[in-house]
């Protein structure tokens, strides 16, 4: 997907640039190879929020019979994507380094805790991932996320805390 589909909203304080937007958005897709076999893909890079999308796929199902989407992916989603806002988080408090310095400073991010809380099964043809920080410390991270069903239904929350240095 072209950097250009990725929304970057002009209403925040902090606009990131196209190169260090495609550089984060390589990191996340391809070069976390486990994202790829999840199929995450980003539809919104902003400082306060990401989203992603999972399509549906055959290999992605947990429960054969009523074609539902594994526990896992949803737990490794909703982890992927509260590191992205980490990432994003990270990129938006220093906009004053070049893009490619800032896209080197995600070297150290690794999950410390996760908690996912299922409400609904994961059945349908494709969902949305959302993820925000709600502090960013100098040492530690503290996000939640959320996982949608395509209609807009909340199917699993979750809440996580990454190391940041």
């Amino acid at each position: 997907m072209p950097h250009s589909k990725i929304a970057n909203s002009a209403d925040t304080a902090v606009t990131f640039e196209p190169e260090f937007i495609a550089g984060l958005q390589k990191v996340f897709e391809e070069l976390i190879v486990f994202n790829q076999v999840l199929g995450l893909k980003i539809t919104s890079l902003r400082p306060e929020q990401v989203r992603a999308r999972i399509d549906m796929r055959h290999e992605l199902v947990g429960h054969y019979a009523y074609n539902r989407l594994h526990g896992g992916v949803i737990s490794a989603g909703l982890d992927a994507m509260g590191g992205l806002a980490v990432m994003a988080a990270i990129g938006a408090r220093h906009m004053d380094e070049p893009p490619a310095l800032r896209l080197q400073r995600f070297a150290k991010l690794g999950t410390i805790d996760l908690r996912v809380d299922y409400l609904r099964p994961g059945i349908g043809e494709w969902f949305e991932l959302r993820a925000e920080v709600m502090r960013l410390g100098s040492r530690v991270a503290s996000t939640r996320m959320e996982f949608l069903g395509a209609d807009g239904k909340l199917l699993s929350t979750g809440s996580a805390a990454y190391i940041v240095s």
